[in-house]
Formats: C-alpha cells, sequence, structure tokens
C-alpha cells in the first residue's frame, strides 16, 4: 500500500529524515516493511505491506514534532483475499461548503468492484477518479451533519464501514452552515384527501387512519375551502384500502369508516412532478417564477426551501387543480441551494445549484449585541417592577393589572415617567407564576399580557424572550422604540440587528429587571427585517418585517370623526368619517381582524376633502383599523375597535398540561386550554416542529382539551393564541423523544412542519359545568305535508318533520298569525327517534308565517307563508 505526500520542494535532508522518524503502529506491526520513497516532485511515498485487518495509524515527524495532520489513519480490510484501504480526512469530517475528499485503494485493475456511496442531511453527488490501484473521492455537503459513507468491494462492505463523517458549519461567509440563510414554503393542497362529509366544526372531532398493513396511525382533520373534512397531510406510501374512523365523544360519526382505496396512481411519486422555470440560474431582487405539476404524482406535500448566503421571499402566486406557480426572489447575487421536494422526497434533479445574478440591493445590516444576566428571584411580599416605554399613550388612559396563580387579579400601581416611560409596581402574595397585563384604553399593548415568575425561575430558554412596541410593527424614518422582555428567558447573549436599505442607528436602553429598550434611527423609507437572537437563535416572531414610511408629512393633518371603538356588533355596519384638513392624497383603510385576515374598508368621497368610511365586522374580538394617506399612517393609526363583548381577555387564559413541555412519538401528548373567566373568542393553536402532528381538541369543563401526536422525534414549538394575541407563557417548547428510547418515530421532515387548529369559544365560568353543545345540519331536514300550503279556519293541519340525516340539535317550530302573536294551538309529538309530526289550528284569516329551525339555522324552505 502506498501513499503520496506532498510537500512544497521537500529538501533531501528531510526526506532522510522521515526515513528514520516513521513509525507505523498496527494491530500488530511486525513485518508491515514501511518504506518511504521520493517522488522528485515536492512529494513522498509510504509504502508499507499490511498482513491484518483493522485501522492503521501513520505517525510522521519532523525534527521531533508532528507534521501537521499526524497520525494518519486507514482503515485495511481482506475480502476475497485482496486488501481494500480507505484513508483521508473525509472518512472522519469536514466543513459545510468545502470539498471532502478522501481515498480509497485496492488490488491494481480490480477497482471496477469498488462502490461508494454518501449518505447525509442532503444530497450530495461524488466525483471518483480512478487511477492504478487508487480511487480519490471527493465530495460537496453543504449542509452541516452526519454523513454516512459507505464502501463496498465486490459487493461487500468493507471493515469500519459505514465511516461517519461530522461535517461542521463553515463561518467565511460562504452558502453553508449556521452562516446561510434558509427560506421555505410549506403547500399542504396536494396532500388533502377531501371525504365529501360537511362538519360545521371539528373540534371533538378524533381521527384514525387503519394502513393497508393493519397498523393503525392517529390523522389529521381539516376543513377544505369548501368546508367539507378532509385528511390532512395524506402520503400513502403503499397500495390497498386506507379505513379513516372518524369519531365525536367516542362514537363513530355518520360514514365512518371511510374507505380510501389507493393505487399506484394515488401513490406519491415525487419523480412524477413536472417542474419548469429557472433552477440553475436566477435574478436578484426579481420575481423567479417555478411552474410546479403535480397532478400525476399521487397525494404528498409540496415544500421549497433555499438556502444560501441571504434571505429570499418565497410564495406561492396561484394554485389549481394541483399545479402551482411558486414565485421566489433572493435578496443578493450568489450562490443559493434550491430543494424541491414531494412527500419529503427530492424531485428529480433536487437539490439544484441556484447561481443568482443582478445587481446587489445595497441593503445594510448593523447588529449590536449585549450579555443579558439572570434576573434575581423574587418573593412574595417583596416589591416587584415592570419598565416600559409606550409611545403615543396618555397616562389617563393606561391600566396593569397582575393575576396570580389562584386567578385573583389586583392593579398595579403606575407611575408615569418621561418620554413615555412607564414604571409599574406590584406585591405578590404568593409563590408561582404570576400574569401582568398593560392595557391601553381597555387593550392590551403590544407584548401584554407577560410572565412573571415570584420564587423560582422557570427553566428560561429562548422562547421565553418577549417582544413588543410600535418598533416592530411599524415606523417612520427617524428613530423608532421597542421592548424586550428577557427575565424568564434566563441569562444570555441578546443580539438585535436591523437590516434594510439604510444603515440603522441602534441603542440599547438598559432597564432593571430583564427589560431592554430598543431605539434604531434609519434614514431611507422601506422595508427593513429586525432580527433578534438569544444566544445566538432567533426568538419566536424574528426576523419581523417593519415597512417604514417616510416621514408622515401632510397625513398628520388628517383627522377621525364619529368611530367608534366599542358596542359594535357583528354583521352590523360601522361607519365613520375621514377629513383631510387640507391634506391632499389618497386613502387607504383596512380592517385586520382576530382571525388574522385583512378586509378591506368601503370609502367613499361625501364633500371636497371629506371621507365616509365603512366596514361589516364578520366576529368578535379586537380589530385593528389602519387607515393611510399616501401610504403613511394617519395619527393614531392603526386604530383598535372591539367587537361584542369586552370580557374575552387572553390574560385570563392559562395552559397547562405535560404535552407542553413533553410527549412521545405516535401516542397523545394532551395539555388543557383553560378559558373559563376569560369570555368567548377564537382560541387558536400551533405546533411547529419536525413532522406534521394529528391535532385533535374537546370541550372540557374548564376549556379545551388538546391532543397532539407528534410522528417524529424533536423540538416543537407550541404557540397558543386567543383573539389573535398570545396568552401568558406561549409559546411553549415540548421535548418530543421516541417511545421508550425505541427509536421508534418517523424520520424528522427536513424542514418545520406546522399544524394548526382554530376553535370558536363559548363563554364559560369558573367552576361551572359544560353543557353539551349539539351540532347539526338545518340543510338536510326534510318538512313535508299539506300544512304547509294552505290551512282552514278553525280546522286543524298537519305535516311532518324528518331529522333522519341531519344530526343531532334543538328543533323549534313556531307560528305567528297576522295580527303579529303566536298561534295557540299549535303540537309537536314524536312519532319515532328522528321523525315529528306537527299539527295547528288557525282562528284568523290571512297570512301566516311558519318557522322551523334546527339548530341555530332555518331548514329548508323556511320560513313558510300559509294562506287561509
Amino acid at each position: 500500500m502506498s501513499k503520496p505526500w506532498p510537500w512544497n520542494q521537500l529538501p533531501s535532508s528531510a526526506i532522510d529524515y522521515y526515513k528514520k522518524t516513521y513509525k507505523m503502529p498496527a494491530p500488530d506491526a511486525d513485518g508491515l516493511g514501511p518504506e518511504i520513497k521520493d517522488n522528485t516532485d515536492g512529494s513522498i511515498c509510504v509504502q508499507y505491506h499490511p498482513n491484518k485487518s483493522g485501522r492503521h495509524e501513520v505517525q510522521m515527524c519532523y525534527e521531533g514534532c508532528a507534521v501537521e495532520g499526524s497520525p494518519f489513519s486507514c482503515m485495511v480490510d481482506n475480502i476475497d483475499g485482496s486488501y481494500v484501504t480507505a484513508f483521508g480526512a473525509g472518512l472522519v469530517g469536514g466543513m459545510s461548503g468545502q470539498m471532502v475528499s478522501f481515498t480509497v485503494t485496492a488490488k491494481q485493475g480490480s477497482l471496477s468492484k469498488l462502490d461508494v456511496k454518501v449518505d447525509g442531511p442532503t444530497k450530495t453527488d461524488l466525483t471518483r477518479k480512478d487511477h492504478g490501484d487508487k480511487c480519490d473521492i471527493s465530495f460537496l455537503p453543504m449542509t452541516p451533519g452526519i454523513y454516512n459513507i459507505i464502501v463496498k468491494y465486490n459487493g461487500k462492505e468493507m471493515k469500519g464501514s459505514p465511516f461517519v463523517s461530522k461535517v461542521s458549519v463553515h463561518d467565511n461567509g460562504m452558502p453553508s452552515g449556521e452562516g446561510r440563510k434558509r427560506s421555505q414554503l410549506s403547500l399542504g393542497n396536494s396532500s388533502e384527501y377531501s371525504l365529501k362529509v360537511l362538519e360545521t366544526n371539528v373540534v371533538d372531532l378524533v381521527a384514525s387512519v387503519k394502513l393497508p398493513s393493519g397498523a393503525i396511525e392517529p390523522c389529521l382533520l381539516k376543513k377544505d375551502s369548501e368546508g367539507h373534512l378532509c385528511v390532512g397531510s395524506f402520503a400513502p406510501k403503499s397500495t390497498g384500502d386506507y379505513a379513516i374512523h372518524i369519531s365525536r365523544d367516542e362514537k363513530p360519526i355518520k360514514g365512518s369508516p371511510f374507505h380510501i382505496k389507493v393505487g399506484d396512481k394515488e401513490l406519491a411519486h415525487a419523480s412524477k412532478v413536472k417542474v419548469s422555470g429557472p433552477t440553475t440560474k436566477a435574478k436578484a431582487n426579481e420575481p423567479n417564477i417555478l411552474e410546479l405539476d403535480c397532478s400525476d404524482a399521487g397525494y404528498g406535500g409540496l415544500s421549497v426551501v433555499i438556502e444560501g448566503p441571504h434571505r429570499s421571499e418565497i410564495e406561492c402566486k396561484h394554485y389549481e387543480n394541483r399545479k402551482y406557480k411558486i414565485s421566489y426572489s433572493p435578496h443578493e447575487p450568489g450562490i443559493y441551494i434550491l430543494n424541491l421536494r414531494f412527500a419529503d422526497d427530492h424531485l428529480p434533479g433536487s437539490p439544484f445549484l441556484l447561481q443568482v445574478e443582478g445587481e446587489p440591493s445595497g441593503r445594510i445590516r448593523e447588529t449590536v449585541t449585549k450579555t443579558m444576566e439572570q434576573a434575581e428571584p423574587v418573593k412574595k411580599n417583596q416589591n416587584c417592577e415592570f419598565y416600559l416605554q409606550i409611545p403615543g399613550t396618555n397616562p389617563f388612559d393606561m391600566e396593569a393589572s397582575v393575576t396570580d396563580p389562584d386567578g385573583s387579579t389586583e392593579l398595579c400601581e403606575i407611575m408615569d415617567e418621561e418620554d413615555f416611560h412607564y414604571r409599574m409596581m406590584f406585591t405578590p402574595q404568593m409563590e408561582g407564576t404570576h400574569t401582568l397585563s398593560i392595557k391601553h384604553k381597555g387593550l392590551h399593548i403590544s407584548g401584554s399580557p407577560f410572565v412573571y415568575s415570584v420564587g423560582q425561575l422557570s427553566s428560561g430558554g429562548t422562547h421565553k424572550v418577549q417582544v413588543g412596541g410600535p418598533g416592530v410593527e411599524k415606523g417612520e424614518v427617524g428613530f423608532n422604540v421597542f421592548n424586550i422582555y428577557t427575565r424568564e428567558a434566563g441569562a444570555g447573549e441578546l443580539s438585535v440587528a436591523v437590516e434594510g436599505p439604510s444603515d440603522a442607528l441602534i441603542k440599547l436602553e438598559e432597564r432593571p429587571h430583564g427589560f431592554l429598550g430598543v431605539s434604531y434611527k434609519v434614514k431611507v423609507a422601506g422595508m427593513y427585517d429586525i432580527h433578534i437572537k438569544f444566544n445566538d437563535a432567533h426568538i419566536p416572531g424574528s426576523p419581523f418585517r417593519v415597512h417604514i414610511s417616510p416621514d408622515s408629512g401632510v397625513a398628520r393633518n388628517v383627522t377621525v370623526h364619529s368611530l367608534k371603538d366599542r358596542g359594535l356588533q357583528v354583521d352590523k355596519a360601522s361607519t365613520f368619517t375621514v377629513s383631510y384638513n387640507g391634506a391632499k392624497g389618497t386613502l387607504n383603510a383596512c380592517v385586520r381582524t382576530p382571525s388574522g385576515s385583512h378586509e378591506d374598508c368601503f370609502v367613499q368621497e361625501m364633500d371636497d376633502g371629506l371621507y365616509g368610511l365603512r366596514f361589516i365586522p364578520k366576529e368578535n374580538g379586537v380589530h385593528y383599523l389602519d387607515i393611510k394617506l399616501n401610504d403613511h399612517h394617519i395619527p393614531d393609526s392603526p386604530f383598535a375597535i372591539m367587537v361584542g363583548s369586552m370580557a374575552a381577555d387572553p390574560a385570563m387564559v392559562l395552559a397547562h398540561g405535560d404535552g407542553l413541555e413533553r410527549g412521545s412519538c405516535g401516542i397523545k401528548n394532551k395539555f388543557v386550554v383553560r378559558t373559563a373567566g376569560a369570555g368567548s373568542s377564537f382560541l387558536a393553536v400551533f405546533i411547529e416542529g419536525p413532522s406534521k402532528c394529528a391535532l385533535s381538541c374537546r370541550e372540557v369543563d374548564e376549556g379545551y382539551e388538546f391532543s397532539y401526536t407528534a410522528f417524529a422525534p424533536g423540538k416543537y414549538l407550541i404557540t397558543v393564541k386567543y383573539g389573535n394575541i398570545n396568552i401568558a407563557g406561549s409559546p411553549y417548547q415540548s421535548e418530543v423523544t421516541a417511545r421508550g428510547g425505541s427509536g421508534s418515530g418517523r424520520k424528522p421532515s427536513p424542514l418545520n412542519e406546522t399544524t394548526s387548529m382554530v376553535v370558536e369559544t363559548v363563554e364559560k365560568r369558573p367552576g361551572a359545568k359544560s353543557l353539551r353543545r349539539f351540532r347539526g345540519d338545518a340543510s338536510k331536514v326534510n318538512v313535508r305535508g299539506p300544512g304547509l300550503k294552505k290551512a282552514r279556519c278553525n280546522q286543524t293541519q298537519t305535516f311532518t318533520i324528518d331529522v333522519k340525516d341531519a344530526g343531532h340539535a334543538m328543533l323549534c317550530v313556531g307560528m305567528v298569525a297576522p295580527n303579529g302573536l303566536p298561534e295557540p294551538e299549535l303540537m309537536v309529538k314524536k312519532n319515532n327517534p328522528t321523525q315529528y309530526t306537527v299539527s295547528y289550528k288557525v282562528v284568523e284569516a290571512g297570512e301566516h308565517t311558519l318557522c322551523i329551525r334546527f339548530g341555530d339555522e332555518e331548514v329548508p324552505g323556511s320560513p313558510f307563508s300559509i294562506a287561509t
């Protein structure tokens, strides 16, 4: 076996020295016969003759010191009577974004029997060069991680294979490792299978799927755009019958189990996805359109991931009949990696090496860092302080309260200080987790409610950092501010970066008890990204995208009149006026709803410089009204508006349960969200991690119990929102492990998957029992009989109502006489469990109105008009 060691212009004295100091430890060092030869080209050749299989080490010294890389490791094996040797640094590790190399030697003329493969976090292409008895192999790993190198000779793995090569992060700015920016888009439309069943609510529904192999797994349920129940993330791996079992209150719903016949056409085939568009060359800061046709590829989710030296914007422009149009725009020129996957498998050719050309964006990034110390624990009966800067507020409209672990709430003392700084003070009476609510005009400020631990502090972590303030939502050229709260996150390194079309002057204002004030000043309007990291990891929500407007100028003159911010009702129009007061420009207004959607306001000119605006709220909760002139916010915009009851308060919502901290793959992990005493609103749960989760919910006395089943081990971020506001303590981080350490669970997805569920809650009172909620489909109620068409005075008329296919709900029947009063003689008689006979007698001639409701909805044809 020979091995060349190249050094530039090695002197003969050095070669002679190597011959004297060369050593060859081995399983049995006898008889190796190492020889050193001068190649006369600035390199040397070391030859030895191994007589045993195993790991050999070459130790080389020069002038008493080990040369770089010594000892050199070689793995030797005896296969079919011939020695095979593998050596090189690439068998041990390397750096992402750099070539990793190693060498395999075998008997002269037998290299055709050699087979080498590499399996790692990303697909890699091998470069192989054979010459004589030596094969040089190299590959380019773009992602750090573990790469398994499998070496086979004559169909048999050599000793030591697979070699574990640990590729670490490269930090020289190349598109690799932690220095890389990763942008992703996950699309589940092509993995949804509609069951063609109308369900008004997915709460209390539990689903599982029986695979063709007989195994039973939980599955994800959701509603499609048409309101039909469908199976989400459906990606069958084998042909056969898939039985979907769906139950409510442990009873199967009508039609369950639903059978899905899967043939080869329905199986996920990444190779059948058709791709067109720029996959090798693209333009920076311009839309690059990819067209992906999944119509012949079966069922599976589609994902697009771009990794490179800068972030990329990715969005789905159009979807129809399982065909996608994806737009992506890298921020800067450079080399990027484009990953296209279908059902977790790479499309043919993926990952693509993407050469991005064009002019640099000119974006500038400024960063400041600060070491945050561990906050001192606070004991009960000890004075506590909260210190925030809240621009644009009136001290007389501010209020703060603290809720202890037992649910008792007390007001805090508020001290108004200069430049919109507020100091909130309270004295806790017990240990445990307290919730601090800070409101302006009765509505939570950005970031509220906050968690405040009394006694032992929480375990901490990046997800415990809270951020709030106008500076992470909107801004103007000049100074913008926001607050960072790290008390619950523990000690760590905090960094704040502002990236955009101009440089930013960032100032940190240190405050006691884990608070930090941040102000940044920019000179040019445009879109800015605010990156906030704790211990070198992004906090939830980071980077924050902030649109910086030019100096608002004439927009400051615009005023709003007759805008009600309380007492609005669903489906009832709210109108108000906007006066320009001499300003000129285009007026735009939209409403951000509690569920996260955006609704445009109707704008009509009433007079010169005077406009009337109208919007119709469709849900209860806090809405935010954005009013802009020439794309600049007018004073006090956005306006917070409460629709419905003021009782809905996210600060009164608490979550508890083991599922928020830990869990196991393949089984249900549970937690409860307590909404008793918090009013009614939209309750949303988001779970983000290395796999989709089967997420279900059932109503309990104190609120709602959520169960999630994760399919891959890893860390899952659980976000709980009430009225589109994070509850205190959210997000939570759950560590999901393989059950019993058996290694069970699927392979983690290469990108973060998100599962969500939204529940419209009912108002609950603490200690009260939940009433059973009935859900029916009024459209499936069948009403027939002569009594629906015509009636005669003082004669009994009848008709029947059949609710066989309509589910369970309350049946209401009523009739109003021409004089507007209810008819005195009307009777409903139950014939069998699903059929009723209604009889009535009218005493007054004229037009009668008959109303029949099932649940909250009118049945088909109701109200009926009956003439006498």
